[in-house]
């Protein structure tokens, strides 16, 4: 029995307004329309956002998942092309993961340099100041302590 987008999104987790963004991309086929204009999805739309919200927690970028719904209503797919979509993906979470341990280094470093006490100088706010990135050197190891 066809369902109203407030009860697919319940079903799903995904907002009336997100489901609303899938149709307009093309993820979602457009629904059958009550005649008050009321959207109707049947449970092959309520799977195929199931497939996008997974998708989406996966960190999967739309063009992706336009793809990867492509690969799974194609039944005479390649697993060999679904495995090298998420190979990349992996890669590029890969990449993401460094940059980010690489931030939180940096800034782990420049909160251990900063007294955190009420004087103005801040290696922080120095660090951030920087057109280049220097070696680290600032008003707090002065001798205007």
């Amino acid at each position: 029995m066809p369902i109203n987008i407030g009860e697919a999104s319940k079903q799903t987790g995904v907002s009336a307004k997100m489901i609303r963004h899938y149709e307009g991309l093309g993820l979602l086929p457009a629904p059958p329309r009550t005649e008050s204009g009321y959207r109707l999805y049947d449970a092959d739309a309520v799977h195929t956002l199931h497939f996008i919200r997974r998708a989406r927690d996966l960190g999967f970028g739309m063009a992706d998942i336009a793809q990867l719904l492509d690969l799974w209503r194609n039944r005479r797919r390649s697993s060999a092309a679904v495995k090298k979509l998420a190979m990349t993906h992996v890669a590029e979470l890969q990449a993401r993961i460094e940059a980010l341990e690489a931030m939180k280094r940096t800034l782990s470093e420049l909160a251990e340099q900063c007294h955190g006490d009420d004087r103005a100088c801040c290696p922080i706010l120095d660090d951030l100041a920087k057109a280049e990135k220097p070696p680290v050197a600032d008003c707090c190891t002065s001798s205007s302590r």
